[in-house]
């Protein structure tokens, strides 16, 4: 591993930071960077603030770094785009809004799309006038989304879609959504899905907000009643859903990687060295400091096992399975230190005035939205198992539905 940049890639830091200085508002010190883009009583101002945002960084080449330039990006490497968002976490801005339509939706159009398609929608979702929404897990299909349950039925030039989504961020704000749906279920169920680009306004389109114990309502359920989509919007040829679902998957860690933040071990070194136990401060007791250590080592080895895969990419190389290492590790150590941290605050863990709380409430914000990290981009049990198959060379799971039309797969029903 290499933990330095290359000189090109020193001089492209020094170029991305100069432009930030120039054109972003610095973080306000000890306040903690975005873990996502805020949905409270705010959601209008927070959008709208991020949409002028993007439009500076299209314009300045940045919202797509790896891009084709021909479709408004850099043209850039992986690596670039690795040290803009390093860069651009210590300022005041947030383009989470956007990373689904970016980070996901795009590459498909771009990879699967039509001429038409690319044109009416790559450059808006670019500079932020559309936001997109990611219409894939069903109360039956997390993990296993070739379990869709969703049917989209042609007629004639159209396609009539019925069914349930949930889990879906952004649905109330997003303009258009990338959507998997069953288009034949006498076949094997991988084989029998269509992508389409669904427009939210559509007639049909129910979105209902889920509360979250934050307070906010970033996830929703989403229903289709007879809701049709015109037949230039699939993407892909019909069943071939599948196919192009996999560039969104594949896309999809790597984009949800880019928006960071929190309290972490830093943070709670401060809070160890601030809060009086019987014996001094926390810092000082045994069990306190063993805890420390522990959670020590875990982010070396998270940031190291990082390390691997930047400097793959420095080197144009397909970064490995490590990723699902520091997903398994990393979800469940951001879940671990910001509930004992709230265990150290003793009643004052309660707190979540961020204004009265220790670190801006950022532990009691954090412990709040980890478990959500123990799901998304993959659940802990689809991360061992890939470590398991492609890491350890373990034999894979069997599957007994894989090649069975998906109309006489048992559904426990």
């Amino acid at each position: 591993m290499d933990f330095n940049d290359t000189p090109a890639e020193a001089e492209f830091r020094l170029k991305v930071a100069a432009w930030l200085d120039a054109n972003a508002p610095k973080r306000i010190a000890g306040k903690p960077g975005p873990a996502a883009f805020s949905l409270t009583s705010e959601t209008t101002g927070a959008l709208t603030r991020a949409k002028a945002w993007q439009k500076v960084k299209a314009a300045a080449g940045y919202a797509a770094i790896t891009w084709p330039v021909e479709y408004g990006g850099m043209g850039g490497t992986s690596m670039q785009s690795v040290i803009y968002g390093q860069e651009e976490l210590r300022y005041d801005v947030s383009s989470a809004a956007f990373v689904i339509g970016i980070g996901m939706a795009m590459p498909a159009v771009m990879a699967h799309g039509t001429q038409a398609q690319k044109e009416r929608f790559i450059r808006r979702a670019l500079e932020g006038d559309e936001v997109w929404c990611q219409l894939f897990s069903e109360p039956g299909a997390g993990s296993d989304l070739a379990g869709v349950r969703t049917r989209a039925e042609k007629q004639g030039d159209e396609w009539v879609v019925n069914g349930q989504k949930i889990w879906t961020s952004f649905a109330h704000l997003a303009d258009w959504g990338i959507l998997v749906a069953r288009t034949d279920p006498g076949k094997p169920k991988h084989k029998g899905l269509s992508f389409f680009l669904l427009d939210m306004r559509s007639p049909g389109v129910t979105v209902k907000p889920i509360k979250q114990i934050s307070g906010g309502s970033s996830f929703n359920e989403v229903y289709f009643d007879n809701v049709r989509i015109p037949g230039d919007m699939r993407v892909g040829a019909e069943g071939d859903g599948w196919r192009v679902a996999l560039t969104v998957l594949m896309n999809e860690r790597m984009a949800i990687g880019g928006i960071g933040g929190g309290a972490g071990l830093t943070e709670m070194l401060t809070l160890a060295r601030n809060t009086e136990m019987g014996d001094g401060p926390a810092l000082r007791n045994s069990a306190v400091r063993e805890k420390l250590a522990d959670w020590y080592v875990q982010s070396q080895g998270l940031k190291y096992t990082r390390m691997r895969s930047l400097t793959a990419m420095s080197k144009g190389q397909t970064p490995g399975p490590e990723n699902a290492i520091a997903k398994a590790v990393g979800a469940v150590y951001g879940q671990d230190l910001p509930a004992f941290a709230l265990e150290l605050m003793d009643m004052g863990g309660i707190i979540l005035d961020h204004g009265v709380a220790p670190g801006q409430a950022a532990f009691q914000e954090a412990w709040i939205s980890s478990p959500a990290m123990r799901v998304a981009g993959g659940t802990d049990e689809i991360m061992r198992n890939i470590i398991a198959e492609q890491v350890l060379g373990l034999p894979g799971d069997i599957r007994i539905d894989k090649d069975i039309p998906f109309s006489q797969t048992p559904s426990g029903r």
